[in-house]
């Protein structure tokens, strides 16, 4: 009788093991190593431990070659710094990385305003200091930056008309702790960024309290319509730190957003939103302006930027100039409006082969979403009884979704608006008393800037 004979992990060969241990995750990694001593040992494997590191902290032969240590090792100090984040950390870094990268390229300036990371201490400090536990996605971020300088252009996106200037700074922890909020409308919200020209601030909810969704991003936005000045609108902006910043720095380094001056203006382009009518393009690109917008009353501002352009390999003989415009401006109600006036903005454009003619407008609807469409009308230069018509494509103007507050208010009057319904918070509202005059100034919002401060709408 054959004696029977026993596998013993000893005496497998290193190669599949290695193979099969290259599937695991972290976790399982580590309990592999307590199984016995011959897992410990090829638990501890560079290769295995060189993915690791890239894939969850995006580390490279040149990072560990400065360290001097194993990447095993290496692993390690990073898990004990930041294991906490390791879910959130590698889309961040990337994100930031992405995001230098390409104002290394186009605004270099804005480099230099960026901080460095807040450390742990720092982080819990904050906490202990307003009495709220910060999202980790968010602490995540601030160790990798700690947000910006106090200055101008704001890394968060700017945005320029004839007497109004938008500029968003990405506040550090520090200044946003001091402007938390804890009065009646605004409680546990933090500051996210800030505008020194209008005060503007988009905010994040730390609580689920007064109709907000925890850790969801928004612009305040006061009901004017109420008695109570406690009353505020929101227009939500994201559902947790991380989409909110990440959404906005793929749409810059996608290219999404024009860069003017050095600054980041936040106008979107519709790629579908161009038309061609012989040598002339037109092609347009929108954005809403929520420091001059309101919910109730309804009124919603918007702002577009158009760019003609002539085709270089145009014949001189193409050259025109603009006389007019004629718009057809559609509004979500299904109200139908048509304007039609000399030039563009006080301005009549002479087109030559290879010429941009870039301009922005603004109009404001009393409807949440809308669009236009429309042509310009132009003669030749060589013969100024040619006029012919050059199409402008239709292009949507739509206000993020909105949320009333969950509160008693009196109106002084009733308007049945969309919005977006809050079926989700079950109930969960801070009704703490005792946290100071809930009727004065909210900090970090400029009221005269959102109050009555609409500019004429210019079609």
């Amino acid at each position: 009788m054959a004696a029977s004979s026993e596998l013993r992990m000893d005496q497998l060969p290193s190669d599949p093991l290695l193979h099969v241990l290259s599937f695991l995750n972290y976790r399982d990694l580590v309990h592999c190593s307590y199984v016995n001593r011959r897992l410990n040992e090829l638990s501890k494997h560079n290769p295995l431990w060189k993915s690791l590191c890239s894939k969850h902290w995006l580390l490279t032969d040149a990072d560990r070659l400065q360290s001097g240590v194993s990447w095993y090792c290496l692993f390690k100090q990073y898990y004990r710094d930041l294991g906490r984040y390791i879910q959130y950390y590698p889309v961040l870094k990337r994100a930031w990385e992405q995001l230098k990268s390409f104002l290394q390229q186009r605004c270099p300036r804005m480099i230099a305003s960026l901080k460095e990371g807040a450390t742990e201490v720092e982080l819990n400090d904050i906490e202990a200091q307003i009495g709220c536990r910060l999202p980790d996605d968010y602490r995540c971020s601030y160790r990798i930056h700690n947000g910006q300088k106090l200055v101008i252009p704001g890394l968060m996106g700017s945005m320029s008309l004839s007497n109004h200037y938008r500029s968003e700074v990405l506040l550090d922890v520090e200044t946003a702790a001091g402007g938390f909020q804890q009065r009646k409308g605004m409680r546990r919200c933090l500051p996210l960024t800030f505008c020194f020209h209008t005060g503007l601030s988009q905010y994040m909810a730390l609580q689920a309290a007064e109709g907000r969704r925890m850790y969801e991003s928004f612009y305040p936005c006061p009901d004017q319509t109420a008695q109570d000045p406690s009353a505020i609108d929101m227009f939500i902006t994201g559902s947790c730190f991380l989409e909110w910043f990440t959404t906005y720095v793929n749409n810059v380094v996608n290219g999404e957003y024009p860069i003017i001056r050095d600054q980041i203006f936040r106008y979107v382009h519709d790629k579908g939103c161009v038309a061609t009518t012989g040598d002339i393009t037109v092609s347009v690109s929108t954005s809403f302006l929520p420091e001059l917008s309101s919910v109730h009353p309804p009124h919603f501002f918007f702002t577009y930027r158009i760019r003609i352009e002539m085709a270089s390999s145009a014949s001189p003989e193409a050259a025109c100039q603009l006389d007019s415009r004629y718009w057809k401006i559609t509004t979500s109600d299904g109200n139908v409006e048509e304007v039609q006036g000399p030039g563009v903005v006080g301005e009549f454009p002479v087109m030559t082969p290879g010429k941009v003619h870039e301009y922005a407008s603004c109009t404001t609807f009393s409807t949440p979403s809308e669009y236009m469409e429309g042509h310009y009308t132009f003669h030749r230069l060589a013969n100024k009884e040619e006029v012919f018509h050059v199409a402008i494509p239709r292009f949507h103007m739509v206000c993020p979704p909105f949320r009333e507050p969950v509160v008693q208010t009196q109106k002084a009057s009733t308007n049945h608006m969309p919005r977006l319904d809050d079926h989700d918070n079950d109930g969960e509202f801070c009704d703490e008393d005792g946290d100071g005059d809930d009727f004065g100034d909210l900090r970090g919002i400029n009221m005269a800037a959102l109050e009555g401060a609409w500019c004429p709408r210019h079609i």
